[in-house]
């Protein structure tokens, strides 16, 4: 990559973290979209800053081979419309080569949901032997994390990311929330019910127990890890068998699922689409208006049911 271009491409990734807030795996899937798109320019003898729209349409096609998804192929062309905005915002140049560019919409679909009986079954399931003093301690404090990991997951809503990480102070909380810091930094609130604390503090103390040296750790879940906290990959692996233990279909059960869960089970109780947003952490409403289906059921419900002219509500004359 040309020096130019790779100055062109930091200040656009630091633009992204300053004023955005993007977090560093945003910056990386931009700086990896964006080398490609700069390094085929470059073997066209063409660099961002003289670039056309015709060069970006030549891109696109030179793409078709790869055989990308949807989701990928739409993310590089907004990364690439990004950029070359940015330049022209920035007086890197005079136009916008990207501002005319046609592209596939992702098309956001709802994901598929696990019923309130089978979180139930699920979590009953990882409640199980708990207080069991024969087993293993080993199994037990396992056992004992993957429960706090579950009630915590459905109570909040949380970013699997943010579960893991979450520091050893959540589990001790004076008030029903903690504050989480998610995507770009940003902060808000997640509330923890009373059962999502007990099994908490279930685990840190059978963990200072049986493992005071790990206990020490700044982190709520600690493992010997590089990061110091349970891994994503770990925490996903173990739902996975107790998914099975429970009878549910394993391979649609991911920490993901719970995240949808909650937010689905909450909107089918009444909860309002914009408290929701809030409690995922979505920067845009847009995101979470992929539970909208949850919301039409409601409303065909309630018209069926409450309205007077319905025939479930329609009286015999």
């Amino acid at each position: 990559m040309k020096a130019g271009a790779s100055r062109q491409l930091d200040a656009f990734l630091d633009m992204l973290a300053a004023e955005r807030g993007a977090a560093r795996n945003t910056q990386d899937a931009y700086r990896r979209d964006l080398s490609d798109y700069i390094a085929h320019l470059s073997e066209c003898g063409r660099d961002p800053g003289a670039a056309t729209t015709e060069d970006i349409r030549a891109y696109l096609a030179a793409l078709e081979p790869r055989r990308l998804s949807a989701a990928t192929l739409a993310r590089r062309i907004s990364a690439i419309r990004q950029f070359h905005k940015f330049l022209f915002v920035d007086h890197h140049r005079g136009d916008d080569p990207a501002a005319a560019l046609d592209g596939p919409r992702r098309r956001r679909s709802a994901p598929g949901v696990f019923s309130t009986a089978e979180i139930d079954r699920l979590l009953a399931v990882a409640g199980e032997g708990l207080d069991d003093e024969s087993r293993p301690v080993r199994e037990r404090l396992q056992a004992a994390r993957l429960y706090a990991l579950l009630e915590t997951l459905y109570a909040t809503g949380l970013r699997v990311s943010e579960l893991v990480s979450l520091p050893k102070s959540a589990a001790h909380a004076r008030d029903p929330f903690i504050v989480i810091r998610g995507k770009g930094g940003r902060e808000r609130l997640a509330p923890l019910t009373d059962r999502a604390r007990r099994a908490l503090l279930y685990y840190r103390k059978l963990l200072e127990a049986t493992a005071p040296e790990r206990a020490s750790s700044n982190f709520l879940f600690p493992a010997d890890s590089d990061s110091g906290h349970l891994t994503r990959q770990a925490f996903a692996r173990d739902l996975k068998g107790l998914a099975s233990a429970a009878g549910l279909k394993a391979s649609a059960m991911h920490p993901h699922a719970l995240r949808h869960a909650f937010a689905s089970h909450l909107l089918q109780n009444g909860a309002d689409l914009r408290v929701v947003q809030e409690l995922l952490g979505h920067a845009d409403i847009s995101t979470t208006q992929i539970y909208t289906h949850v919301l039409d059921e409601r409303m065909r419900a309630m018209v069926r049911d409450l309205h007077p002219l319905s025939d479930a509500t329609e009286k015999p004359r």
